[in-house]
């Protein structure tokens, strides 16, 4: 396994791997790497001869500068793990790197950028977007590979291939959970013990909240109103927990349903704060 720091560099193997006719696999990361990510790998390096893994803290799209400062960074223990994982090329740049000047490029997404992450995370769309764009210009590769987890991110991602006519797979992999249920995220780092032991009913109240979907609805509860309504309750109803949105809108659209009719492919998307730390889900009905 290499480590890389430098595009130059990235750009003259991957090269010398394009003559040799060998597919180049990307699992964009900000690194603190956990079982979610290593999946991602794993399924890179078995569709793939080359897998990329770029570590990068991208601040482009982060609106809060303390969560900025706070995410996690650990390139040495994720470097371990790559390379038990069997990935090929690290990449981990500097910032400046990256941005030598301002990235001022402006991306425009419609309804897909204004619900949900979008309306609590201004701009943090169009960093990802000028992110991952960049990772795409530089590595070019033949597929790329995003969990599931961050659902609306994902289908952003989609948009932006569509836009820029780029020649590239996104393959969306499932959430991986901790035996308790909770999604796997490097912010479950900074959970305290209760915080912890809080945040195991946010997977819990959704896969509960399954059981509400009826065709048609009986009763009140059983309606999508409903059922968020019921979601919003019980999680709140948890001292440390707060929910912030919890939505149930079409997987294609991520537009709101009003009827379990309105789609074939309802998703429900949440963002709860665990104390201060910030958490996502997602449950597909």
């Amino acid at each position: 396994m290499k480590i890389i720091e430098k595009i130059d560099d990235l750009q003259s193997a991957l090269k010398r791997a394009r003559q040799n006719h060998k597919s180049i696999g990307l699992v964009p990361t900000m690194g603190a790497l956990h079982a979610g990510h290593i999946a991602l790998v794993h399924r890179a390096v078995a569709e793939n001869d080359v897998t990329v893994v770029s570590i990068f803290v991208n601040p482009t799209q982060f609106n809060d500068k303390n969560d900025l400062n706070n995410y996690p960074r650990t390139p040495e223990a994720d470097c371990t793990l790559l390379e038990k994982a069997g990935a090929t090329i690290v990449f981990i740049p500097a910032a400046d790197e990256m941005y030598p000047e301002p990235d001022t490029r402006q991306f425009a997404f419609g309804e897909l950028e204004t619900v949900m992450e979008g309306q609590f995370r201004p701009g943090h769309f169009n960093g990802v977007a000028q992110i991952v764009s960049r990772l795409f210009d530089i590595v070019k590769p033949g597929r790329a590979y995003f969990g599931e987890k961050d659902f609306q991110q994902l289908a952003i991602i989609r948009d932006m291939v569509k836009q820029l006519n780029l020649n590239l797979d996104i393959v969306a992999c499932p959430i991986v959970r901790e035996a308790d249920g909770l999604a796997m995220s490097s912010r479950n780092a900074r959970l305290n013990p209760a915080q912890r032991q809080a945040a195991v009913n946010i997977s819990k109240i959704l896969n509960l909240s399954r059981g509400l979907r009826v065709k048609p609805a009986m009763t009140a509860s059983e309606t999508v109103a409903g059922t968020k309504k019921w979601v919003v309750e019980q999680l709140n109803a948890v001292p440390e927990l707060r929910v912030e949105y919890f939505d149930i809108v079409d997987g294609q659209t991520l537009q709101s349903i009003h009827e379990w009719s309105d789609t074939t492919f309802p998703v429900g998307c949440i963002a709860v704060f665990d104390g201060d730390v910030r958490l996502i889900d997602v449950v597909f009905y």
